[in-house]
């Protein structure tokens, strides 16, 4: 048994949900390197115009441009699903939902943010974007939103995930992208890493040095991010926007929100829109969930820190494990980032959101057992969710308690089975960051106020 809950084309939201008006302090300014705040004409040697503006606003309600709601047609509404056979298989009271992302052309959730910046950037004259990617899915994102609107899209992927993920290469060659390992040798950047390290497996932080490099010294070229600033975390609210209003069709509303965080795009999508419901007394407790092995925000400092690690970035308030922490060659590339959203950072600083770390070979177990109850086999990203939401589900079983339990099942894993390959031969490890090796990146923090 499975029950799927739906929504018309019409029930797309036609606005973004903007946290920052209900955030219970503004949020910290971003500084530049002598220490100063800066504003946002910092970002525009990089970014178009309204995309700027998003990165600011303090409206509640951004509205979407019906030119992006006619792209998200292709996939959205996303529909919502009530597990009842994976219920079932952990004999739990609990009532455990998810929101499937994975029907998106690129089979994830990333699209959703891809789309509306290929859409500012051509409504303003760019013709080429560079970006970052880890796992690939935010690449194939952005390549796919390049061709929907005529864009020319140049992809530096973490060379582990370049060797691990060759079909996400190919996703984003079929839609025109090119793609190259990072680090190259095309950047500054990439040099000054290869030079260290010939062997060097790359990192988000390194890759997101590479694409900002690329942007800044070409006119025709903006970046494009996948996850972090403000603006990406406000287009993926789509998907807690949509979940409420399912949610409401079957007359249940979630005790508990669980998605992945890395940098905090999946997670923010999912939990933002029930945190306005939190803030006006709802009670909801919305839980991050972050690999073991790349510790943010259970492990990680308070700090201003660059977002990249070369240091081209403005310097972003944030749970951090230092800008040239270079996380283990984990499967869930896409949660292989030194620091975290400075949103999901502040509201978690605060007490407004919590946080769990779980182990590699436990959310491969708990994908497996997800795929066995409900036939959709989730992205390793996806996979850290589902092993907080089972654990809950488990508790409930426990304590007889009947929660509502929600997770964003944010992207398929067809391209992961290497990875799924390895858990089943028994080759795939737990790994827990040394705590010396984090003390020894935090040690290297830049030295500013606030920091």
């Amino acid at each position: 048994m499975q029950t799927k809950i739906l929504l018309e084309e019409n029930e797309i939201p036609r606005h973004w949900y903007n946290v920052v008006a209900d955030m219970p302090n503004p949020p910290a300014p971003p500084l530049g390197p002598d220490g100063n705040p800066v504003g946002p004409e910092a970002l525009s040697a990089i970014f178009p115009q309204r995309v700027i503006e998003q990165e600011v606003a303090t409206d509640r309600w951004i509205e979407i441009p019906e030119p992006v709601r006619e792209a998200y047609a292709l996939w959205r509404p996303a529909p919502l699903y009530r597990a009842h056979r994976l219920e079932a298989a952990l004999g739990t009271p609990a009532r455990i939902y998810y929101k499937y992302e994975g029907v998106s052309p690129a089979g994830s959730h990333k699209p959703n943010s891809a789309i509306a910046q290929a859409y500012y950037n051509k409504r303003e004259g760019f013709t080429r974007l560079a970006t970052e990617t880890g796992a690939g899915q935010w690449g194939s994102s952005l390549a796919f939103a390049g061709e929907m609107f005529g864009l020319d899209v140049r992809v530096y992927m973490v060379k582990v995930s370049y060797e691990q993920k060759p079909f996400r290469r190919s996703m984003m060659q079929t839609w025109g992208a090119e793609v190259l390992p990072s680090p190259t040798d095309r950047t500054e950047a990439g040099r000054k890493a290869l030079a260290e390290d010939p062997e060097n497996p790359g990192s988000l932080g390194l890759a997101i040095s590479e694409a900002v490099e690329d942007a800044a010294g070409r006119e025709d070229t903006n970046y494009a991010l996948g996850s972090v600033l403000n603006h990406v975390l406000l287009h993926q609210t789509v998907i807690g926007l949509e979940a409420k209003k399912q949610f409401d069709k079957v007359g249940d509303y979630p005790d508990m929100v669980f998605a992945p965080c890395g940098g905090g795009s999946n997670f923010g999508g999912a939990a933002f829109p029930f945190l306005a419901d939190k803030a006006s007394g709802k009670e909801v407790r919305l839980v991050a969930v972050e690999p073991t092995s790349c510790p943010t925000l259970t492990r990680g400092h308070y700090a201003y820190d660059f977002g990249d690690s070369q240091g081209l970035t403005p310097l972003t308030l944030m749970y951090t494990l230092g800008h040239d922490f270079m996380p283990p060659s984990i499967h869930a590339g896409g949660l292989r980032y030194h620091g975290d959203s400075a949103l999901v950072s502040q509201l978690y600083n605060e007490g407004l959101l919590e946080a769990v770390a779980v182990p590699q070979v436990e959310t491969f177990r708990a994908g497996v057992t997800f795929a066995r109850a409900e036939g959709i086999i989730p992205a390793p990203e996806t996979n850290h969710a589902i092993r907080a939401c089972m654990d809950e589900a488990l508790r409930c079983k426990e304590s007889g308690e009947e929660k509502t339990l929600f997770f964003n099942l944010s992207g398929h894993g067809h391209f992961d089975m290497a990875a799924y390959d390895k858990y089943f031969s028994g080759a795939l490890e737990n790994y827990e960051y040394p705590a010396e090796a984090i003390d020894a990146a935090l040690h290297r923090l830049p030295k500013v106020r606030g920091g």
